[in-house]
């Protein structure tokens, strides 16, 4: 199986660069291939790499990056006690994405698809699963896109079970919520993880979802990019991009699981921060005016909603 997914995240990585440099028309990514050595001081016995391409400064995309990884080696004895496992070993690959347009009308995307093993001393696999996901996260709202994001979530679901939508939504408005603020981090999409071999799901099931659900990507986005890309904005719009974004990264930095794990498993730390915006405010006790358009989108954050029927 990790050989069939690894396959799979490289080819995806490349269709979607490719699409991504196109909408774009000025910036390329920058490839950075990486390599995770064997650490003597034991806070890394294993290895594995990856490849890291990273978008920035272009005419739709401030910054952005398409991260394939392939790690392995033992399991940190902080994530040991996690998983309840003892003198473990561990191999995890997956395709991590976040983009940080420059116009504030055209929302930040994250999405995420990876797949994880769990090994005994004597080498047999203990647990597999995978996880991942995709969500979108806008500065300012516009329903038609919300609803566009979240049909085409829905319709990769809906190939595979009618209950998965209703379910791995829920499950990412309440992953993605940044409980010190009290607001989900953006509008949600899809969110799922440990999905093993079940009575009715194959894990063979799961990758068919998993890369259907990664597939469905481009398709859910992009519509939303080319609409907005070109729409005029002002300097006080570009003002609440930047205060919301710090948002954005307060969630990454408090709450993200994969971050955590990265920064816990001795990852590499560019790679890891990789998802955080280039221009980020902070400003004391910020509030939008009241019935502004800012306004709509925090009361949108305060109660998640149910964007298509």
């Amino acid at each position: 199986m990790k050989e069939q997914f690894v396959a799979y995240i490289r080819s995806l990585q490349d269709t979607i660069t490719t699409s991504l440099e196109a909408i774009d028309g000025v910036a390329t990514f920058t490839e950075d291939p990486w390599e995770r050595p064997d650490d003597s001081s034991g806070l890394n016995t294993g290895g594995g790499g990856g490849r890291s391409r990273v978008i920035e400064n272009g005419a739709v995309f401030e910054k952005g990056g398409v991260n394939i990884s392939e790690v392995h080696g033992k399991l940190p004895e902080s994530m040991q006690q996690y998983f309840g496992v003892t003198n473990a070993d561990f191999f995890a690959c997956g395709l991590s994405l976040v983009l940080h347009p420059k116009n504030p009308f055209v929302p930040t995307v994250h999405a995420n698809w990876r797949y994880f093993e769990l090994y005994s001393p004597d080498g047999s696999i203990v647990e597999q699963w995978f996880g991942g996901g995709q969500d979108l996260t806008p500065y300012y709202i516009f329903e038609e896109d919300a609803k566009h994001f979240h049909s085409v979530c829905k319709a990769a679901c809906d190939n595979h079970h009618p209950d998965f939508y209703e379910q791995y939504k829920k499950r990412c408005d309440t992953y993605f919520y940044n409980a010190h603020r009290e607001e989900a981090r953006g509008i949600g999409g899809l969110f799922f993880d440990y999905l093993k071999t079940t009575d009715d799901m194959s894990m063979q099931d799961w990758y068919a979802f998993v890369t259907e659900v990664g597939n469905s990507f481009l398709k859910s986005y992009v519509p939303i990019v080319e609409k907005r890309k070109e729409l005029p904005y002002s300097e006080a719009n570009r003002k609440w991009q930047e205060i919301r974004r710090g948002r954005y990264v307060e969630f990454n930095l408090v709450h993200d699981k994969g971050t955590l794990f990265g920064l816990k498993t001795n990852g590499r730390i560019e790679s890891i921060l990789m998802s955080l915006p280039p221009v980020v405010q902070w400003k004391y006790n910020n509030h939008p005016e009241p019935g502004s358009e800012e306004q709509k989108l925090v009361e949108v954050l305060k109660h998640p909603r149910e964007w298509i029927d």
